[in-house]
């Protein structure tokens, strides 16, 4: 009797505490010396503390959040300072002076550089992720798929995950109220199937249309302030733009660096036109001047083998029926510019927003291919191209179009001066689809 009366009595604990915590612990970008922790609570909490210390024992510290709390939503980051280098950190959560049952550990990142070669590391990526809610969707078949895709992710042993845009999807309802904005980011991320996942690594983020504003929205979105304070919130990146404009950023893993891109914030309207007078539009734009000269004094710097272009449109798909950056041709004709200019090494983009994925090569005269890694979707409906023009697109590499829910999983291995990276579309629980696979030196200019 005493043994069922303290099971009720832990059930109706954690109930208690997992009604404190709506959302998460979700890492953030972990790196040598500190740590990003991400959590959301009830409007009810008044006071939270996270207390950490190295899992081999040692002194917790104990740091407690200083915002403001008691309201609608209440999505909160702790920054941990002073870490050790490839050290195991165990951490846990004191509301309102309980120590609630959720909780994790992170890993800080090796000191690697001038001591060995770069590690061999894995990471997950895609987009699309759509959570069904039946009352405000449109009618017919619902749109969001299984979300068990969530829990076979969480699985890998991955270094962290990318996140490609349409991280969420803001319905008609959403879409002019800053309320609902709020709301639908907190929904989505509260849901339980993508708890593991959250805690099971780092997480970094861009945006696309879906999780921006309404369908293809540009910069004339009249909440971007607003939805920009959302992203902010709800995705502890490194950094978010320049001047309060944007989210863009980098973040580095091992001898990778990868660019984060808004493709929203600067956007011009897709119904302008491509050319005027037979010339590239000077006036349409998809990153704008500001991040795009961020970007080519970014990859101008950079020293990594592998240099990722992360947005949330294809780029390279001369065929493709969707927004592309091929359609915003005075940008693109400028990057194409000063990537043969600089001598860039090692390009490579990742993409999602096509609800499939697939891998398209695009040739340059006199130098090394550029490649589109598309990624898509995690949940959302997918869209075919088998029976389209796009069917018998000649740009895209054999044996990677997957038309089904899937991630990818990048794997960065090799010696050094021969490092590979390895792309594996993998469904829903975790089956491999389709892969593909380059070396660096097939992406060195001649």
């Amino acid at each position: 009797m005493r043994t069922l009366a303290g099971s009720i009595l832990f059930l109706l604990l954690f109930q208690v505490c997992r009604s404190q915590v709506l959302a998460g612990p979700m890492l953030g970008p972990v790196e040598l010396r500190d740590a990003r922790i991400w959590l959301e609570v009830a409007p009810s909490v008044r006071n939270v503390q996270l207390s950490f210390s190295p899992k081999n024992g040692g002194k917790p510290t104990v740091v407690g959040y200083q915002g403001a709390l008691g309201k609608a939503y209440n999505p909160l980051t702790f920054t941990l300072a002073n870490l050790e280098p490839a050290t195991t950190y165990a951490y846990s959560f004191i509301i309102d002076g309980k120590r609630v049952p959720q909780g994790g550990t992170f890993t800080t990142k090796e000191l690697w550089q001038w001591r060995r070669p770069a590690p061999d590391f894995s990471f997950l990526t895609g987009s699309c992720s759509y959570v069904n809610e039946p009352v405000y969707d449109r009618p017919g078949k619902p749109y969001g798929g299984d979300s068990s895709i969530f829990s076979a992710m969480a699985r890998e042993k991955a270094a962290f995950t990318m996140w490609l845009g349409d991280n969420w999807y803001y319905r008609e309802v959403d879409y002019f109220s800053p309320s609902g904005l709020w709301y639908r980011a907190h929904r989505d991320r509260s849901q339980a199937i993508l708890q593991p996942l959250l805690k099971a690594m780092p997480h970094y983020a861009i945006w696309d249309d879906h999780d921006y504003g309404p369908n293809d929205a540009d910069k004339s979105y009249i909440l971007k302030e607003e939805s920009r304070n959302v992203f902010r919130n709800y995705w502890p990146n490194p950094s978010f733009g320049e001047n309060g404009q944007g989210i863009y950023t980098l973040v580095s893993y091992g001898d990778v660096d990868i660019f984060l891109m808004d493709d929203r914030w600067f956007r011009s309207s897709n119904d302008l036109p491509a050319e005027v007078d037979g010339k590239p539009n000077a006036a349409k734009r998809m990153w704008g001047s500001q991040e795009l000269e961020w970007l080519k004094n970014a990859l101008a710097t950079s020293r990594a083998t592998f240099k990722l272009i992360a947005t949330g449109n294809q780029t390279l798909n001369l065929m493709s029926s969707a927004e592309c950056l091929q359609n915003y041709p005075i940008e693109f004709n400028e990057l194409q510019d000063f990537l043969r200019r600089q001598k860039v090494d090692g390009v490579i983009f990742l993409t999602g927003d096509r609800h499939h994925s697939e891998v398209i090569r695009y040739d340059r005269p006199g130098t090394y291919p550029l490649y589109d890694v598309t990624n898509s979707p995690f949940t959302s409906g997918v869209s075919k191209v088998t029976g389209t023009k796009e069917e018998a697109n000649s740009a895209r590499i054999a044996g990677t179009l997957v038309e089904a829910q899937n991630y990818s999983r990048v794997t960065v291995s090799g010696p050094a001066k021969a490092r590979r990276l390895g792309v594996e579309f993998r469904g829903i629980h975790g089956e491999l689809l389709g892969q593909w696979s380059i070396s660096e030196t097939e992406l060195k200019t001649p």
